[in-house]
């Protein structure tokens, strides 16, 4: 909690919101701008003297309970409701979510990525979209198409998906998935779509079970990825996420050093100089 930085917010805040953007009466007799402690005070259900204790810096530190009704009071918008929050020693609430629609200028910059492979994913796993070498890379079994997206479901419950892996990562892996859908069931709390989700697995693989029950955490969000494609071979890839407009989704991007052999690999794929079996590749990327 930053107690100056806090006093001094709340104080010019409170100085900016006028009577009548809270539909108070102006009157004669106010000898200071914008609203008086008292008026802020009733707007957000709190006692006067906490308020004026919180503008002089020496108050205690106020709970997410509190900061929300006040934020409302003092008609802050969203970036100034979150520096409300970590100016008194919390996260700020999240976001809207986004939901399965991916905003039209993160899939414009997907387009726009044409030297390596990138892809949109869900919190819970659910791939909303990727770039053209994305799908050459990990095309064979990583689709978009609504009933095969899910990455944690078809890791659980489809062989070929594993296939794509070399067999020594297979269970370090699955405790990424476990772990990452943890996380996210948290933050997501009785979403139905994240639940379900879960009962499924549940009912359909007996090692996500076990690995739910041992209650692991682990939001992924960079390290090395391995797969296996059917021309190339083992491709060694190094996966950053890219920070995304929303925080139920996320930007997925990888990459090869320069000079690399990864870096020639991913060549290949971009002039299209690769015969398949098959016709098609068979790797997939987990979240």
């Amino acid at each position: 909690m930053n107690r100056r930085e806090l006093a001094d917010f709340l104080r010019r805040c409170r100085e900016r919101v006028q009577p009548a953007d809270v539909g108070l009466p102006a009157g004669a007799r106010r000898r200071t701008p914008g609203l008086r402690r008292e008026e802020v005070a009733r707007l957000a259900g709190m006692s006067a003297d906490y308020l004026m204790r919180l503008e002089q810096g020496r108050g205690p530190q106020p709970s997410t309970q509190l900061l929300a009704p006040l934020a409302r009071a003092l008609r802050l918008n969203d970036d100034e409701r979150d520096h409300l929050y970590l100016l008194a020693g919390h996260r700020p609430p999240a976001g809207p979510p986004a939901g399965d629609e991916v905003q039209p200028g993160l899939l414009m910059l997907l387009d726009r990525l044409t030297d390596a492979p990138a892809q949109v994913l869900s919190d819970i796993g659910d791939l909303l979209a990727q770039n053209t070498l994305a799908e050459a890379l990990f095309g064979g079994v990583c689709s978009t198409r609504p009933q095969q997206r899910n990455i944690v479901w078809r890791w659980f419950t489809d062989p070929a998906v594993r296939a794509a892996y070399p067999t020594e990562d297979q269970a370090a892996w699955s405790r990424v998935h476990v772990g990452d859908l943890r996380a996210a069931l948290a933050r997501r709390s009785s979403d139905p779509a994240a639940l379900e989700l879960v009962r499924r697995l549940h009912a359909a693989s007996p090692e996500f079970r076990e690995l739910w029950q041992l209650h692991e955490v682990g939001v992924r969000r960079v390290g090395n990825v391995r797969v296996i494609h059917p021309v190339l071979g083992l491709v060694d890839l190094d996966c950053k996420q890219v920070l995304s407009p929303a925080e139920d989704q996320r930007l997925l991007l990888f990459t090869g050093p320069p000079g690399s052999r990864t870096a020639e690999q991913l060549g290949l794929l971009r002039g299209g100089r690769l015969d398949y079996p098959d016709g098609v590749p068979a790797a997939t990327v987990p979240a």
